[in-house]
């Protein structure tokens, strides 16, 4: 299994499942926390699509959901583009009904 670090965006590969206390073989940042995982998307509420997940508040810190699914290397940039997109267009969406 190989998944791009949120943090630095180097991949990390692992013959396993992404752990609870895995962590960036580059910049140790926490691996099994909601900005790597295929469900995270900041336009969901909780920014979760997946609706039986608890609230975890702090999206870049290991949490102990059991649906954490590690986005792989493919999903990676993209997933950020796309995550950038939307909050600008949530921000001008909220700036033009003023």
């Amino acid at each position: 299994m190989e998944v791009i670090c949120f943090h630095c965006q180097k991949v990390n590969s692992s013959q396993n499942k992404i752990g609870f206390r895995d962590e960036c073989f580059g910049c140790r940042s926490d691996l099994h926390v909601c900005k790597n995982c295929e469900f995270y998307d900041i336009k969901s509420y909780n920014e979760c699509r997946e609706p039986s997940a608890e609230v975890v508040r702090d999206k870049e810190r290991v949490n102990l959901c059991e649906f954490f699914l590690a986005k792989n290397k493919d999903q990676g940039m993209t997933g950020a583009k796309e995550n950038i997109k939307a909050l600008a267009e949530a921000l001008f969406k909220n700036s033009s009904k003023k």
